[in-house]
C-alpha cells in the first residue's frame, strides 16, 4: 500500500493525498455478501433531526464481514482484495472448500491466492484466525473478541494492531493500540498479523466536497452561535467560549466518560495514556 501526491493543477488538488489502490483485485463486490444501505440524513422516524451535520453522500453497499470466523478447519482461498467503502481497511473474498464465500479484514502481506483457515489447529500466520492460547507470546494481532464466540469488536481499522504480550491463568494479556493493557479470556479468537491499508493515516481528502462524499455536512463550531444555541456561543467580539462543552452542557475535553463500576474495569491492567 502507498499513497499519491498530486501536483497543484487545482486548489482541490494542491493538498489531495490518496491511496494507490494497488493491492485491489475486483471492482464489483460478490454479489451474494451484499446488502443495500439505507441513510437517514441524520433523521429520525417523524422526520426531525437528532443528529447535525450528517447527509448526503454517495450511495453505499453494505459487505457482510465474517468477524467470528468459526468454520474451524476449513481451509479458504482468498479470491480478491477489494475495497470496501464502509471501513477504512481493506476486505479480502474467501473461497471455502466447502463452497461458501465470505469476506474478512484484509491484513498486511495477504495475497490473492493465499491459503487461510480458522480453528485451533490453524497454524499462527497472516491470515488465520484461532483462540489467544494457541497464538505464541508476542505475536501481532488484530480482529480480537471480548467473549468467545461474540465476533472480533477490537482493532479493526486500518494499519492497527495489537501484541499478545503474556498469559496469566485462563486470561492472556494485550497490548492495545490505544496504549492501553487488558487481559482477555484465552478462549477468545483473534487473527494473526496487522490490519491492511497502513497508509490510510497519510491520506488527505484536499477539499471539502471530499467529505460530502462520505455524507458529512459542514460542522459549526460551538463559539461561533449565540448564547441560545451553545454554551460556548455568544460574547463581545471573539471570545474563547470558557471551558468546551457539548450543546447540552457537558465537558468534551478532559472528562473521564467511563462508568467507575464498570465490571470490565478489572480486566484493565494499564489504561491509555490518552
Amino acid at each position: 500500500m502507498a499513497v499519491r501526491k498530486f501536483k497543484p493543477t487545482t486548489p482541490g488538488q494542491r493538498h489531495k493525498i490518496i491511496g494507490t489502490f494497488e493491492e485491489i483485485t475486483a471492482s464489483v463486490p460478490e454479489k451474494s455478501l451484499v446488502c443495500g444501505k439505507n441513510s437517514t440524513g441524520g433523521r429520525n422516524h417523524v422526520g426531525k433531526m437528532t443528529m447535525r451535520y450528517i447527509g448526503g453522500g454517495h450511495k453505499q453497499k453494505y459487505r457482510f464481514i465474517d468477524f467470528k470466523r468459526e468454520k474451524d478447519g476449513v481451509p479458504a482461498v482468498v479470491k480478491t482484495i477489494e475495497y470496501d467503502p464502509n471501513r477504512s481497511a481493506r476486505i479480502a473474498l474467501l473461497f471455502y472448500a466447502d463452497g461458501e464465500k465470505r469476506y474478512i479484514i484484509a491484513p498486511n502481506g495477504l495475497t490473492v491466492g493465499a491459503k487461510v483457515m480458522s480453528g485451533a489447529d490453524a497454524a499462527p500466520e497472516v491470515g488465520n484466525a484461532l483462540p489467544l492460547q494457541n497464538i505464541p507470546v508476542g505475536t501481532i494481532i488484530h480482529n480480537i473478541e471480548l467473549r468467545p464466540g461474540q465476533g472480533a469488536l477490537l482493532v479493526r481499522s486500518a494499519g492497527n494492531f495489537a501484541q499478545l504480550t503474556s498469559r496469566e491463568g485462563r486470561y492472556c494479556v494485550i497490548k492495545l493500540p490505544s496504549g492501553e493493557t487488558r487481559q482477555i479470556l484465552s478462549a477468545c479468537k483473534a487473527t494473526v498479523g496487522s490490519v491492511g491499508n497502513s497508509d490510510h493515516g497519510l491520506e488527505s481528502s484536499g477539499k471539502a466536497g471530499r467529505s460530502r462524499w462520505l455524507g458529512r455536512r459542514p460542522h459549526n463550531r460551538g463559539v461561533v452561535m449565540n448564547p441560545h444555541d451553545h454554551p460556548m456561543g455568544g460574547g463581545e467580539g471573539r471570545q474563547s467560549g470558557g471551558h468546551p462543552r457539548s450543546r447540552k452542557g457537558l465537558y468534551a475535553k478532559g472528562l473521564k466518560t467511563r462508568a467507575p463500576k464498570k465490571q470490565s474495569n478489572k480486566y484493565i491492567i494499564e489504561r491509555c495514556n490518552k
